[in-house]
């Protein structure tokens, strides 16, 4: 069976990257339609209106509505084929990224990712995770290739909120733990069309997680500082290429599940992607049968850099029975990726996963 790595066309980082856009856009199009939310756009459409027109680049710019739908994407490729858009650049974090590759795509046109906060995966993936206008997962949507570009001005990143950047570190702390799932399990994974993983995507997701253990902390700190230094240019990576390249090409499997389960609760809507897949990762670990060791070095690293642990964190304070079933039936839900494990997963059995992490993290939290 053949094996396959994803990966976009170019990956550009660095503090100042913003004032470069105009020179990757011009081996695009001539005509953009920049989608980005009020804070993305404040951080950076100016600088990226310079330098397309520096470029001879027209575009056109328009407000994110903040939620990646079938129906906000309706209303943007209604937007850019009126203004005969001929590539299209999406600013911001997760949602706005994944509603600007799902324009690019079905309006078959190039796209540039620039994401404004490291707090997910999402920039270099060829893929789409659509909600509800309600803020509950509705699918994933795979496109066909991965972003043209994706650009991250770590400036930009290292003066936005550090809450993001910790909830990029909770996403891409899921991606090796889902690839060796994926790997030991050897089912297909379905973001690549079915192949198994390589092994280069295995390493990428190893050394992903190998660089939050070592850089994460440091990076939380020089952020809350508004500092750019190596270990946040480690940490932006890690969270944005490696994460990327090692959950699209490694595979997802019960960590992202989880949290898509946990979105049928309301009252988890308040917390950021990331914070959620951390809690994922844990139950994951639980389901697995993982050592206690290496659930406590997980432990370790989400309690030193600020990550939730228990459903108290997660603001899902006395749950009762029926609400975490709810969300163990949403998270084994047919075509979700917690299917990917070497056995056969059932809501019973996530159920009392998600119980058994949640007192896992309690009882590690009152000893520590």
């Amino acid at each position: 069976m053949s094996r396959m790595l994803l990966a976009p066309s170019r990956y550009v980082q660095g503090e100042g990257a913003i004032h470069e856009i105009g020179l990757h856009a011009a081996k695009l199009g001539t005509k953009a339609l920049l989608t980005g939310g009020k804070r993305a756009l404040a951080a950076c459409g100016q600088a990226i209106q310079t330098s397309l027109k520096e470029k001879n680049i027209n575009c056109c710019q328009e407000h994110f509505n903040g939620e990646c739908s079938d129906n906000e994407i309706n209303r943007l490729v209604s937007l850019a084929r009126k203004e005969g858009a001929d590539f299209i650049i999406a600013a911001g974090g997760g949602k706005v990224i994944d509603t600007g590759k799902a324009v690019a795509h079905f309006m078959k046109v190039p796209v540039i990712v620039v994401p404004t906060i490291a707090a997910t995966d999402a920039p270099c993936s060829a893929l789409s995770v659509v909600y509800t206008d309600a803020s509950v997962f509705q699918r994933y949507l795979v496109l066909p290739h991965n972003p043209d570009c994706v650009l991250v001005d770590t400036r930009i990143v290292a003066d936005a909120p550090v809450e993001t950047l910790v909830s990029g570190m909770g996403d891409a702390l899921a991606t090796f733990w889902e690839a060796d799932t994926c790997n030991k399990s050897c089912k297909p994974n379905v973001l690549t069309g079915g192949t198994p993983p390589t092994r280069s995507a295995i390493a990428l997701a190893r050394l992903c997680y190998d660089t939050l253990l070592e850089y994460g902390l440091q990076a939380k700190l020089a952020v809350e500082n508004h500092c750019v230094t190596p270990a946040v240019e480690a940490i932006v990576e890690a969270n944005t290429l490696l994460s990327g390249l090692g959950f699209e090409s490694g595979g997802l499997a019960g960590a992202h599940s989880v949290h898509n389960g946990f979105t049928v609760l309301e009252s988890s809507h308040h917390k950021l992607h990331g914070q959620k897949v951390a809690f994922g990762t844990l139950t994951q670990l639980v389901l697995e049968g993982r050592s206690s060791d290496e659930i406590y070095e997980v432990l370790d690293f989400c309690l030193t850099v600020g990550l939730p642990v228990c459903l108290d964190d997660l603001g899902i304070h006395n749950p009762t029975r029926e609400e975490i079933r709810k969300v163990a039936e949403a998270t084994t839900a047919p075509g979700e990726t917690i299917h990917a494990t070497w056995f056969e997963v059932t809501a019973d059995k996530v159920e009392a996963a998600i119980w058994t992490a949640n007192a896992l993290a309690k009882n590690y939290k009152e000893e520590g």
